[in-house]
């Protein structure tokens, strides 16, 4: 493959056997209506077959200039507890998405999903996922049981995808909140929320210190942690409780991090840059979301990366040897 060719690292596939969602799924089953897709009873705006139609998925490719996409499961399908019916969801999950992956002549690669209430049921399907053709890695959330990537389960498969050489992405849930009930804002200001709280655990946690050349991305260009990373590293700096647990300052943390280009504005887009650096930042897309970027591989080369630096770092941050 020429360099010249896209890799989006963040699109969303669900089959539609698979639209019942694990057990403790924050919304409710997803459903088809007349051939528009809702979560229990809010409308995502979205064509059924756009989330559960490969060959869709691969006609979108091809119209927005992707060579490569990586995909996984939609956040509101992650098994968030244990038990055997989310371990079956998962494995029912990872093995269609295997079969995808391994019919697609390489134009899609996988990453899979786990189970969140039980370590050792966690480290067994990180295992099995290792050993997948195909499937590069993991996507999580950035909280189960209000608890981030520093603590409890997360940091589990943090360390466990470390120790086995898989990509990890996170991705929120959208999780609801009684000050956020209209205008979508458990999206708009919810989701970037999300995200920024588990960059800080990890950068403020120690985790980056812990399992260096973690290959982790954070979609939505790291949701609000380019805005806030300057006053986490000032409270570094100025208290000892926020640097008890890391031996670094967040900003050198944070330059080790993949993001990815879902931002909306190029200036945001410039922001990222600077704090991140280009060769962290790859090209997403949020497919087929309402809320993904629409051209995704022209917004991405709006920026300071050129091509060749967009594809390094998503066959970086994937593992894709050779690309």
């Amino acid at each position: 493959m020429n360099h010249d060719s896209m890799i989006d690292v963040h699109a969303h596939w669900l089959p539609r056997d698979l639209f019942g969602l694990p057990e403790g799924a924050p919304y409710g089953a997803m459903h088809d209506r007349d051939g528009e897709l809702y979560l229990g009873e809010i409308p995502l705006s979205i064509a059924t077959g756009a989330m559960s139609d490969v060959g869709a998925i691969l006609d979108d490719m091809r119209v927005k200039g992707i060579g490569i996409r990586a995909l996984s499961a939609p956040p509101f399908a992650f098994p968030l507890s244990a038990g055997e019916r989310n371990e079956a969801y998962a494995a029912a999950f990872n093995s269609a998405l295997a079969e995808e992956v391994s019919r697609s002549d390489g134009r899609l690669v996988g990453l899979g999903m786990v189970t969140l209430g039980d370590t050792g049921a966690a480290t067994r399907q990180l295992e099995e996922l290792a050993r997948t053709d195909g499937v590069h890695g993991v996507a999580i959330p950035p909280l189960v049981d209000s608890r981030s990537l520093d603590t409890g389960i997360l940091r589990h498969v943090l360390t466990e995808a470390h120790r086995l050489g898989l990509a990890v992405l996170v991705h929120p849930m959208q999780l609801p909140r009684p000050e956020w009930p209209d205008y979508y804002l458990a999206n708009l200001i919810g989701n970037p929320v999300e995200t920024a709280t588990a960059v800080a655990s990890l950068v403020l946690g120690g985790v980056t210190d812990a399992l260096p050349g973690l290959r982790i991305c954070f979609v939505h260009g790291g949701g609000c942690s380019p805005w806030l990373l300057s006053r986490w590293t000032h409270a570094w700096k100025a208290r000892p409780d926020v640097r008890r647990a890391s031996s670094g300052p967040p900003d050198a943390a944070y330059r080790t991090l993949y993001f990815d280009t879902v931002v909306y504005d190029q200036r945001q887009l410039e922001l990222l840059h600077g704090v991140a650096g280009p060769d962290r930042i790859a090209c997403g897309s949020d497919y087929p979301f309402d809320m993904a970027e629409p051209d995704p591989a022209r917004f991405a080369l709006s920026g300071r990366s050129d091509a060749a630096a967009l594809h390094r770092a998503a066959a970086g941050f994937l593992g894709l040897t050779g690309e």
